[in-house]
């Protein structure tokens, strides 16, 4: 095992459920220095992990574990930290309640608060749902975060987003071995049918007009999609994806008692230094997103990556020109906060 675990015993949700023996998993790089202002923390995207995550960074990287003290902590839903896979009864499988990102958040900071004695965070920063929580980090702990970084994600999720979400879930639960997620064996099926249909959001038009693909290794889209589709039916259990993805769903930094639905007021307490970074491609987080954000934040930036990459632009190794394009922007967060 490669990661360490905070125990964090029953967990009232923000929904009214209750997530019993709850566990985040997490993994630690570099040191706290004596004066605890090198904290990064990088939570973990929608498929990934604490693996995942070592492509943002690294030696001689903008975050560095020779400067930085960085933890990347694993989602609730993942399946390393606590999961309908491998949750205790009654939160077993379907039994799983609704969990928020402000949930995941509330925990995390519990981790960083009580475990090691941190009271502020230089950097919070991810792709996708990670990057959702950098946003809900900064509304949640405005005097605790000193700078965020979000890529490819949004303070609150889209309806066409959410829209995007319930065609990648009625794929899966279509196969009848689905059972309303009470399956004695995997619903292969369905979560074939979920990756083919993932696989036509998480890239632009563009990419696959142009035979973008080839650089992944395949030949031909079918190819593209085979992968995508036995990637999810042999790596992935289906009530931890559905668990996410409802997560996922609810993403909305003002959804809860401190914002009561206010976004804009929510935006508006962001007082953390921050650089919105989506990519003009991206399907389910469009730039214009961003832009309405952007103008709501008290001290943020906008800053497009162009790419044909869509979604996936920022998945590490994809287009190494992101990667500097990312760094930049974390050395300017750095230096500014």
């Amino acid at each position: 095992m490669d990661y360490e675990i905070f125990e964090l015993g029953d967990v009232e949700l923000l929904g009214g459920g209750r997530l019993t023996n709850a566990q985040l998993a997490y993994k630690t790089y570099g040191a706290l220095n004596q004066s605890r202002d090198n904290v990064v923390v990088l939570p973990t995207f929608y498929t990934g992990s604490h693996g995942r995550n070592e492509g943002f960074f690294g030696p001689g990287r903008a975050i560095d574990p020779a400067r930085h003290f960085i933890l990347s902590i694993n989602m609730f839903g993942n399946g390393l930290s606590t999961s309908p896979s491998n949750a205790s009864v009654p939160c077993h499988g379907a039994g799983f309640p609704d969990v928020t990102l402000w949930d995941n958040v509330a925990c995390q900071h519990r981790l960083l608060t009580e475990r090691y004695g941190i009271e502020g965070i230089a950097l919070v920063a991810g792709w996708s749902m990670a990057g959702c929580q950098a946003y809900q980090w900064a509304a949640q702990y405005p005097d605790m975060v000193k700078a965020i970084l979000p890529f490819c994600a949004s303070a609150k999720t889209s309806p066409h987003n959410f829209v995007f979400l319930e065609g990648v879930k009625a794929a899966l639960c279509a196969d009848g071995d689905w059972n309303n997620g009470n399956y004695r064996s995997p619903p292969r099926r369905g979560l074939r049918a979920f990756g083919r249909v993932y696989a036509g959001w998480a890239f632009s038009q563009t990419f696959y007009r142009e035979g973008l693909y080839r650089q992944l290794g395949f030949q031909t889209p079918e190819e593209l999609l085979d992968d995508w589709a036995e990637d999810h039916a042999q790596n992935w259990d289906a009530n931890n994806l559905l668990a996410k993805l409802k997560t996922w769903q609810m993403g909305d930094i003002s959804a809860n008692p401190v914002y009561e639905g206010d976004l804009k007021r929510a935006l508006g307490a962001i007082t953390a230094r921050a650089i919105l970074m989506p990519c003009s491609d991206d399907l389910y987080f469009p730039p214009a997103d961003n832009a309405i954000e952007v103008g709501q934040m008290p001290n943020a930036e906008l800053r497009p990556f162009t790419s044909p990459w869509g979604h996936c632009v920022a998945s590490p190794g994809n287009e190494p020109a992101f990667e500097a394009f990312l760094d930049a922007a974390v050395r300017d967060l750095m230096n500014e906060a």
